[in-house]
């Protein structure tokens, strides 16, 4: 993959500005772990992943983690340049789940791109209310749902993104990404296996009945 093709509004920019981005990227090899962006950091700028998966979460006061949204090769993190847009500053983490391949754009390049071209801009303004619309749904589900609805969409989602009904995931970090305790985590899914709905053993879980879960999983926004 090429970094022009992950920004729909490429034909759009300038030679001069996409010589500019070219340019200035950085691409980096990120192990599974490395935090890329959080509190305490400087702004890094814009994350572009060519290959791998990260993970954007925020932390509760008590240490708990609540994943926000993941990015799959192409995507783009723009909290990560959260500094340069004047607004919509949100204290989260990015790490990555898998090794992963980053494009890094400098922060003073991403300003300079956005200000100058109203497709960047547009573009821009769009993934930022597409994210905030994944949050404050996330927000519903934690407020509203319950945690067996959730297991299962969480369940479901991972299966989709591993292209396995064998998910390799401990209880400890299932609760991480639903910001819950791990003794709930272990609780539900006995629940759900003693339902057979899916089979554990030690590090793994195993969709055993897709269509039940399918119908405990909260709609979608």
């Amino acid at each position: 993959m090429e970094l022009r093709e992950t920004f729909p509004f490429w034909d759009q920019l300038s030679a001069a500005q996409q010589a500019l981005i070219t340019q200035r990227a950085v691409l980096r090899e990120v192990p599974a772990g490395a935090v890329l962006s959080g509190a305490g950091t400087d702004c890094v700028g814009l994350l572009v992943l060519r290959s791998g998966r990260l993970r954007a979460y925020v932390l509760s006061q008590d240490g708990r983690e609540v994943t926000l949204y993941r990015l799959t090769a192409g995507e783009i993190c723009l909290f990560s340049a959260s500094c340069v847009l004047g607004t919509a500053q949100m204290d989260l983490t990015v790490e990555a789940e898998q090794d992963s391949t980053v494009w890094v754009i400098p922060p003073d390049v991403f300003r300079q791109i956005a200000h100058e071209s109203a497709a960047a801009a547009g573009y821009v303004n769009t993934l930022m209310a597409r994210r905030f619309s994944e949050v404050m749904w996330l927000v519903e589900q934690v407020m509203w749902q319950s945690m067996d609805r959730r297991l299962a969409a969480f369940l479901l989602e991972e299966s989709a993104l591993e292209h396995t009904d064998t998910l390799r995931l401990t209880h400890e970090q299932i609760a991480n990404h639903l910001g819950t305790a791990r003794e709930v985590v272990t609780r539900m899914l006995r629940y759900f296996q003693n339902e057979g709905m899916v089979r554990l053993s030690r590090g793994t879980v195993a969709i055993a009945d897709r269509r039940r879960l399918e119908a405990l999983r909260p709609s979608t926004v």
